[in-house]
């Protein structure tokens, strides 16, 4: 049971690495040789699980060599457009000019209620408001609406607003998390005394989050409901 055990672990970490090295997808965004890869190395992982006999060095050896293999692939795929065409495919546009694209649909072997399903997933619901749709490589539906019936933004309605990157955690049950409070440049005497405004102590924060333009959100592990507050308040 130990030696099972043993094998499990090793080939967990093993396909986690493999996985992490080639990339960073969702399993709905895998390439074909990459979701290929994935598929195979699964099953490798499994032979010296299922049988003891087998040496642990029989699964790990075509592990490794399938990753290096997709890694070489994927160097190449980024030097060579034309093979990376080959073995990924190119986007198929689906709609254009607000038209559908029949033959396109017939050769992706999509039926209507497929390409519904995909424009509802863009949260449309009605064929009228598409401009533009495209299938990628990985499979997914890009959808752009028809100006008419797409969402304004700020500039349409003439309304300025400051580039700010989204909040972030910096403190985690009870705990300040030094990388995101320096790349915010709060320090933890700010952040104590944020949270003495407030009424609370650290240990008793479960979620804190900042921004850089100086809004806090704190919620304590009571549950209790959260706050927000301004750098401005406190300063």
């Amino acid at each position: 049971m130990s030696v099972i055990l043993l094998r499990s672990l090793v080939l967990y970490i093993l396909v986690i690495f493999s996985v992490r090295l080639m990339g960073k997808r969702q399993l709905g965004e895998l390439q074909p040789s990459e979701l290929v890869i994935t598929i195979l190395v699964s099953d490798i992982a499994t032979l010296p699980i299922e049988d003891v006999n087998i040496p642990l060095l029989v699964g790990i050896t075509p592990i490794l060599s399938l990753v290096c293999f997709e890694v070489i692939v994927s160097w190449i795929n980024l030097k060579s457009p034309r093979l990376r065409k080959v073995i990924s495919g190119s986007p198929k546009i689906i709609i254009r000019n607000g038209k559908i694209e029949r033959d396109i649909l017939r050769e992706l072997r999509f039926s209507v209620d497929d390409l519904m399903m995909a424009l509802r997933e863009n949260e449309v619901f009605d064929l009228n408001d598409v401009q533009f749709a495209i299938v990628e490589t990985s499979g997914s539906v890009s959808v752009m609406k028809k100006p008419q019936f797409d969402t304004p933004t700020r500039i349409d309605m003439n309304i300025t607003a400051e580039n700010i990157d989204p909040p972030q955690i910096i403190v985690s049950d009870g705990r300040i998390i030094e990388k995101a409070a320096e790349a915010l440049g709060i320090n933890e005497i700010h952040i104590k005394k944020v949270l003495r405004s407030k009424g609370f102590k650290l240990d008793e924060v479960f979620i804190m989050s900042a921004d850089r333009a100086g809004k806090y959100f704190i919620a304590d592990n009571k549950g209790s409901t959260p706050c927000v507050t301004e750098r401005g308040e406190i300063i």
